[in-house]
């Protein structure tokens, strides 16, 4: 054998250990892999996460399968869903009847490598509105009480009802506590993210109701559905904007000039 054969021998021999070792090494890094959702081709060959030689993965999936390379959390660092802030409440999709606003939210950064995913992108809540696109007032002639959560008076403008009633007129408002006597089953069974709020209703409770503007009607500025001129012994109806099947019963205890119940039991007219 030639010395130069001899040479090559030797470093083929010598370099053995070293391709060895490269190979076991290999990963998401070495191969520039880093794939979306399950791949089964997004593979390398190198050592797992779990810590067995042999196939391992580079896409989104090997975080479940446990099968992930060695290298994968460094070479796809997991990017979370990023959104922007919430609009604005929108008007009411219907003037003069008890119906739904809304306000949505836009994805700034999509998740990748199993980051964690998106909220949620748009809500829903009840409203009602007392004045027509035309600016004529409208919507108390509904009976029984409307009600939302207190919540809403902190989106709801406090606007006139009416050009006749300015903002140097307007009143503060008025609060009125009633004892719920009965309840549907579809309150508290009720889990959408905007009408979570019902399940707070319970039977033999004491609840506030705020009357406030824009709910006020411009003859007697009052709150349809307030119990004006009703004894403690009259049965008042009353239901949640957002969820017709929600709705029951109470007897009016008194009218306050601010509420004071906890947060879970304030609502307002609507």
């Amino acid at each position: 054998m030639s010395a130069r054969a001899l040479a090559s021998v030797l470093w083929m021999v010598l370099l053995a250990p070293w391709r060895l070792w490269h190979r076991a090494e290999a990963g998401c890094s070495e191969e520039r892999r880093c794939c979306p959702g399950r791949d089964p081709s997004c593979a390398s060959t190198g050592w797992r996460m779990d810590r067995v030689y042999g196939t391992c993965f580079c896409d989104e999936a090997c975080k479940l399968t446990g099968d992930c390379c060695y290298d994968f959390s460094q070479a796809c660092p997991a990017l979370p869903c990023i959104v922007g802030e919430w609009s604005h409440w929108s008007g009411c999709a219907e003037q003069c009847k008890p119906n739904l606003r809304m306000r949505r939210r836009y994805v700034k950064q999509e998740p990748k490598n199993g980051g964690e995913p998106c909220p949620l992108l748009e809500e829903k809540s009840g409203c009602l509105e007392y004045l027509t696109y035309q600016g004529q007032d409208c919507g108390h002639e509904h009976v029984p009480a409307f009600i939302t959560t207190s919540e809403y008076s902190k989106e709801r403008k406090r606007r006139a009802v009416s050009p006749l009633w300015s903002s140097d007129t307007e009143e503060a408002g008025y609060c009125v506590e009633f004892k719920t006597e009965s309840l549907s089953h579809h309150c508290t069974v009720e889990n959408r993210p905007y009408a979570r709020w019902m399940q707070y209703l319970r039977e033999g409770y004491t609840v506030c109701v705020a009357c406030q503007p824009p709910a006020m009607n411009t003859g007697n500025r009052r709150c349809s559905g307030d119990g004006l001129g009703a004894d403690g012994n009259k049965v008042l109806r009353w239901q949640a904007v957002g969820n017709p099947q929600c709705q029951g019963t109470w007897k009016k205890v008194r009218q306050l000039e601010q509420c004071s119940c906890p947060v879970v039991h304030s609502f307002i007219f609507t």
